[in-house]
């Protein structure tokens, strides 16, 4: 059932800090950009995520956005998969995990990134074929 490679969906074009940013900056992609996660990045090498609930969650204050460095709001202990994993495997690890993105590396470099969103919509198109094509034969 998924057992495509999760280089299939993941996100390639991303968008990425290093870990001397700012928590504004991550702020103002956030807002433009309309997404959850940032990976951040040290020449290319991936070093932790920074998401919009660890702003939340670690009690960041809007007027010390500025003053913050994401290094020491981002997470850093985190689960990665490699472009070759299974789409099932992202899967599993979402559900057991309850976390919404996993970064996705070849060689300790970052080269993508999977979200439960690619997943429901990965899953959503399969079922949306295989019902068309069930239509079809009968």
């Amino acid at each position: 059932m998924m057992n495509e490679k999760v280089e299939t969906i993941m996100i390639k074009d991303l968008v990425t800090l290093g870990p001397e940013s700012t928590v504004a900056h991550a702020v103002e992609i956030f807002k433009t950009k309309r997404i959850h996660h940032i990976p951040i990045v040290d020449e290319g090498k991936l070093v932790g995520l920074v998401t919009t609930h660890d702003l939340w969650n670690k009690f960041v204050a809007p007027e010390a956005y500025a003053a913050t460095i994401i290094k020491d709001i981002m997470s850093k202990k985190l689960v990665k998969i490699e472009p070759d994993d299974k789409i099932g495997t992202a899967a599993e690890l979402f559900l057991d995990n309850r976390f919404h993105a996993i970064p996705v590396v070849k060689d300790e470099m970052l080269v993508g990134l999977v979200t439960t969103f690619d997943v429901l919509r990965y899953e959503f198109k399969r079922s949306i074929h295989l019902t068309l094509y069930l239509i079809k034969i009968f």
